[in-house]
């Protein structure tokens, strides 16, 4: 996601700033920053996030303190995805944002690059050769539970599961990200289950605990059935009184009918920028998306 106070067209910077590749440990201290802004990432982002693309994780540091971030990240020659562009509150207004940029911007090369906006920002991205595609609408609350039982096409997910859930991921994904879906379903604290129809994966979906709440990310299905059987059974391993927080495309009208018949309601906006075209995915298939940091 990008955030205010942080855009391309700052005034120039004032001060030394070292903007250098980011190691996990930086990495913690941004998504903190993130929870700040209110962004409510998972409690083990990080740790799945950041070897995705090592190279591609930037912080800015002046007089010794870490004061701005970005992520590039690359998932393959023809795609990456901006996200994390942050300036801590103590330092905006300085155009450390726009020198983080900057310096980071090249590691994209000639791939396409997409991000999540803050409405506020879009015409800022417009001048930096990025175009709207759609909103994403932020659901969350308390969900209601239909109190049937999960039906036997939808089962946990377990390491024979992998590769397929792989494979279908790349179906509705941009790039192949089998590594980052590899830890994705497996780490610790996430719940994900798999939609089998004559055994072969018709979807899935993984809940993972956030600051506050629990959020899914992905929900890809071949049908709307099969999204709410998933949605249904990934929520029913939380807790009656917990929230749950998705992301949905603003196109995806079925994926706005399930949600909202839960019981959810919208509570924030995104708007999906990309700086060329966009590598083919089948988008009737999202019904959440991972995360609005790395796509």
């Amino acid at each position: 996601m990008s955030t205010l106070g942080n855009a391309p067209d700052q005034q120039p910077v004032t001060g030394e700033l070292a903007v250098t590749t980011a190691s996990l440990e930086d990495w913690h201290q941004v998504t903190q920053w993130a929870a700040d802004e209110g962004w409510n990432p998972g409690l083990g982002d990080t740790a799945c996030f950041h070897p995705t693309d090592p190279a591609g994780f930037f912080t800015g540091r002046r007089a010794g303190r870490t004061v701005s971030a970005v992520s590039i990240v690359s998932y393959s020659d023809a795609y990456a995805f901006l996200g994390y562009y942050l300036v801590h509150p103590d330092h905006r207004g300085q155009g450390l944002g726009l020198a983080t940029w900057r310096a980071a911007f090249p590691h994209a090369g000639v791939r396409t690059v997409g991000l999540d906006a803050v409405p506020a920002q879009q015409a800022t991205y417009r001048r930096a050769g990025f175009t709207p595609a759609h909103d994403t609408i932020r659901y969350g609350g308390r969900p209601l539970r239909p109190g049937t039982p999960a039906p036997a096409e939808v089962v946990t997910v377990t390491g024979s599961h992998l590769d397929a859930v792989a494979d279908y991921d790349r179906r509705c994904f941009p790039a192949d990200r089998r590594a980052f879906v590899a830890r994705w379903l497996t780490a610790p604290g996430h719940s994900a289950r798999v939609y089998l129809r004559d055994g072969a994966v018709a979807g899935y979906g993984v809940l993972r605990p956030a600051r506050t709440g629990h959020r899914i990310g992905p929900l890809f299905a071949d049908t709307t059935e099969a999204a709410e059987a998933l949605f249904d059974a990934l929520v029913a391993s939380v807790d009656p009184d917990g929230e749950i927080f998705l992301d949905v495309p603003g196109p995806r009208h079925t994926a706005h009918t399930l949600v909202t018949a839960r019981g959810l309601v919208p509570q924030s906006h995104t708007v999906r920028m990309y700086t060329g075209a966009v590598p083919p995915a089948e988008q009737e298939r999202t019904f959440a998306v991972t995360s609005l940091e790395l796509g």
